[in-house]
């Protein structure tokens, strides 16, 4: 009789874990639904011509939401991102078009590479104001990078005046051509983004995964106080994540102003409700301290897709929209059912070891 219970025990922590590993492996599980789903329901859709478009679509996605998941692993959030785009693509498009006017009759021009850093440090720059605020301030991260995509945004319609900067083909005597080549240029067959995209993601999981950084940034999200007694510096791993936050924005910025050859002050609104989603449907939490860089790629690829997909079906944006809110938040539901599970399972598991 009293192996009854037991095996009862044993039968209920078995099928805990299958159900875990269920839940564990949403991510793809939900990018097969949608690529088998669109592939019946939306003509073309497996065309090699929309699978590299589709493609190039999720890089900028993929590239917001592996900043997003730094942020969030830490136990922070960061609204600023889809502004980030928006105000680096401005001074990339500025910068080609006009230089720097030194306002003694002598004006800087830059080639495209220097083009590339300046933007670059600029979303760099940004990032660390994020930084600044919540860890110098004890500012929310939530009211921090709102503020910050407020005055992002602002500063990206001042520069401009509200207007585009069009035609950013550069002129050959300054250095300025070029620009296009990173957003519509390819390599091996492949877009120039989809291989920024390779190595940046490479390189976040790698420093994830192997090296000391990584695991701080865990270990914050994980147990803040707990990291800060054992010595890791909290306030420079949070600067870091939101700096590496808005390095990935800034490269966005750069790849939609070269492939569309113009920068528009009001480029990346509502971006980082994408980079949430992807990162959260990728397995990261949103209590911090669990999730991974390849998780959030499959994330970006099952937004991506899903976008696109509604998009070739004639679905109106107004429903995607609503869609996407839905995604989130069954994503987040899941989220929380996978943490009790879990540790459901390990007491389980720690009862039958005792």
């Amino acid at each position: 009789m009293t192996d009854i219970p037991a095996r009862a025990a044993q039968s209920s922590a078995t099928s805990g874990s299958a159900l875990l590993t269920l839940m564990k492996l949403r991510t793809f599980i939900a990018l097969i639904a949608v690529l088998v789903f669109f592939s019946i329901a939306a003509p073309n859709f497996l065309s090699a011509a929309n699978l590299i478009l589709m493609a190039k679509h999720v890089a900028l996605n993929a590239f917001l939401a592996m900043g997003m998941t730094f942020v969030i692993i830490t136990g922070g959030i960061d609204l600023s991102v889809g502004s980030i785009v928006g105000l680096c693509g401005m001074m990339a498009g500025y910068l080609v078009l006009n230089g720097i006017d030194l306002q003694i009759g002598y004006t800087i021009y830059f080639n495209v590479f220097e083009i590339a850093l300046i933007t670059l440090a600029v979303g760099i720059l940004i990032g660390a104001v994020n930084g600044l605020l919540i860890t110098r301030l004890n500012v929310a991260p939530f009211i921090a990078t709102l503020g910050v995509l407020y005055v992002a945004r602002g500063l990206a319609l001042l520069s401009s005046d509200g207007r585009t900067f069009p035609n950013l083909v550069g002129k050959p005597e300054l250095g300025t051509t070029g620009f296009g080549f990173l957003g519509a240029g390819r390599l091996v067959g492949l877009p120039v983004s989809i291989w920024i995209l390779i190595v940046v993601a490479l390189g976040a999981a790698y420093l994830a995964r192997y090296t000391p950084l990584g695991r701080h940034i865990f270990a914050v999200g994980g147990n803040e106080r707990a990291a800060r007694i054992s010595g890791v510096r909290v306030n420079m791993v949070k600067m870091f994540v939101y700096m590496f936050s808005g390095f990935c924005a800034a490269i966005v910025g750069l790849i939609i102003s070269s492939e569309l050859m113009a920068s528009h002050p009001a480029t990346g609104e509502s971006f980082e409700l994408n980079a949430i989603a992807a990162a959260v449907l990728g397995g990261t939490s949103m209590s911090g301290g669990r999730g991974t860089i390849g998780g959030t790629i499959v994330g970006a690829f099952v937004i991506g897709i899903l976008s696109d997909g509604l998009v070739m079906m004639g679905v109106s944006s107004f429903w995607q929209m609503v869609i996407k809110g839905l995604v989130i938040i069954v994503a987040v539901v899941v989220d929380q059912a996978q943490r009790r599970l879990q540790q459901r399972v390990t007491l389980m598991q720690m009862a039958k070891a005792g």
